[in-house]
């Protein structure tokens, strides 16, 4: 572990060009509870809608939270979807400027409707026919740049028609004409077209299509190693297999199984994404094919433990590899490697949220008592401007954000603290998927924010009793009324 933390810590920055299928994700979250009376079909009640990197772009966000500079060439459509994509790109410093417009196709564009944490409905809206044109031009001219100024090309293939042959031999010949690799996470089960890649990572079925061998065993594995580096000429083959980890052949024809990172899995979207983007980096920097592997089955761990697409951060895989010691106060990237730590280790992590503005008994005994339910307590604490946004009052928050958080870092039972900006926790909440969510008894009725998502996800929420007459409110109301608080001696 300590060997693959420095691997880790020591790689570069160096710029890596995805060529493929550019792909916007949006999740519309929602319940699906009860049937339609006017068919056999699931009432979806709409709450919320959110907009995700998916196909090609993911892949580069990965890149970027591991720390490469990433760009991306490819295809969008003359569309909306193109420019909230294009907007999410440069959101993450991803370089969009090679992107091709093509006014035939809609940029592509996957609606996922999600009911707690279960996809109900999948709604495609894409147009699948080979790149062609003046579009294909454009593209190919790209590629066709001298000297190539990417250390990398990796190949992200959803089978969009980008990927034909022609563009992925020019992409190889432009990678190596500057002495750079090319790596493809592939699709479809024409991988002759693959020839002359430096590495590919298909899945276990991937694998099978392509071969036409099952998979059954260690022999079969060794079959399929063989023939996809027949087909492809890669020097080594890969096999991801899901939770039963990785599977690689060297060279020298040795054959090795790298155990799964994943303690548990929530959803598999995404993970190959972040497997193809650690090892190209890895590669890229010059790290070993297995060594490169190792770091890909530990991000791809963490990736699975949440819900959708997630860029896994190089900090992140340090703190689960013991290379980082957080303190208390964590931003939204360091908490989530907080929860992902605990979870390998099988320690149980406890979250509460609140503005804790004037800090007083009763915040202090129900934070003890929030403490006793886990090995460590996460508490959210409210930004100055969301808890004007509670409409607690005028002149809240009394303390600043960083006077409330030092005074919180003080208890003993509060072991991490991390501010969120948004009205409700919510975010914070799905991101760190803590195994037990803490209230007040006074959110019994209005309803625990959260509490569906870490039940789903098989977390318990716990509503305690607070301490009578104790309030920030009631605190600043007494001290505006010049009325001290009675106490019987």
């Amino acid at each position: 572990m300590q060997r693959l933390a420095r691997t880790l810590r020591d790689l570069g920055a160096p710029p890596i060009l995805v060529v493929g299928d550019l792909i916007l994700d949006r999740y519309i979250d929602g319940d699906a509870k009860r049937v339609s009376p006017e068919a056999p079909v699931l009432v979806f009640e709409k709450a919320s809608e959110r907009y995700l990197l998916g196909g090609a772009c993911n892949v580069a966000a990965n890149l970027v939270s591991l720390g490469a500079r990433a760009s991306v060439l490819g295809v969008v459509g003359a569309d909306h979807v193109a420019g909230r994509l294009r907007g999410l790109l440069r959101g993450l410093a991803i370089d969009d400027s090679l992107c091709v417009v093509d006014d035939s196709r809609p940029t592509t564009l996957k609606t996922r409707y999600v009911s707690r944490t279960q996809q109900v409905l999948r709604v495609d809206e894409e147009r699948c026919h080979v790149l062609t044109g003046a579009a294909r031009e454009t593209l190919l001219q790209h590629l066709a740049q001298r000297p190539f100024p990417f250390a990398a090309v990796l190949l992200s293939d959803y089978g969009k028609g980008v990927l034909d042959r022609g563009v992925v031999e020019a992409a190889i010949a432009a990678a190596h004409s500057a002495g750079g690799i090319v790596v493809v996470d592939p699709k479809g089960s024409d991988y002759a077209k693959y020839h002359g890649v430096d590495l590919l990572t298909p899945n276990r079925e991937e694998a099978e299509r392509a071969t036409g061998i099952s998979i059954r065993g260690d022999a079969d594995l060794l079959r399929v190693a063989r023939r996809l580096k027949e087909l492809t000429g890669v020097p080594t083959a890969t096999v991801t297999l899901g939770k039963d980890g990785v599977f690689f052949e060297t060279e020298d024809a040795r054959a090795k199984i790298i155990p799964t990172e994943a303690k548990s899995v929530f959803d598999v979207t995404g993970a190959g994404d972040t497997v193809v983007a650690v090892l190209t980096l890895a590669r890229a920097c010059g790290v070993s094919v297995e060594d490169s592997l190792r770091l890909a089955n530990v991000a791809a761990g963490i990736v699975v433990g949440r819900f959708g697409p997630w860029a896994v951060a190089r900090r992140e895989m340090m703190s689960l590899l013991g290379e980082q010691t957080p303190g208390k106060f964590l931003d939204l990237d360091e908490a989530v490697s907080v929860a992902a730590r605990m979870r390998a280790d099988g320690r149980r992590l406890a979250f509460t949220n609140g503005c804790f503005d004037l800090l007083h008994p009763g915040h202090t005994e129900y934070l003890a008592r929030a403490r006793t339910y886990a090995d460590a307590l996460m508490v959210g604490v409210n930004t100055d401007a969301s808890v004007r946004r509670q409409n607690k009052g005028a002149g809240r928050p009394i303390n600043v954000l960083q006077d409330r958080i030092d005074v919180l870092a003080a208890l003993e039972a509060v072991d991490y603290i991390v501010p969120f900006d948004q009205d409700t926790p919510l975010q914070l909440i799905q991101a760190v998927t803590p195994h037990v969510l803490v209230k007040g008894e006074d959110w019994r009725d209005r309803g625990v924010v959260g509490a569906d998502w870490v039940e789903a996800h098989g977390g318990q929420v716990v509503v305690v009793p607070l301490r009578p007459g104790c309030s920030t409110t009631s605190i600043v109301e007494r001290i505006l009324d010049g009325e001290p608080r009675v106490t019987k001696s």
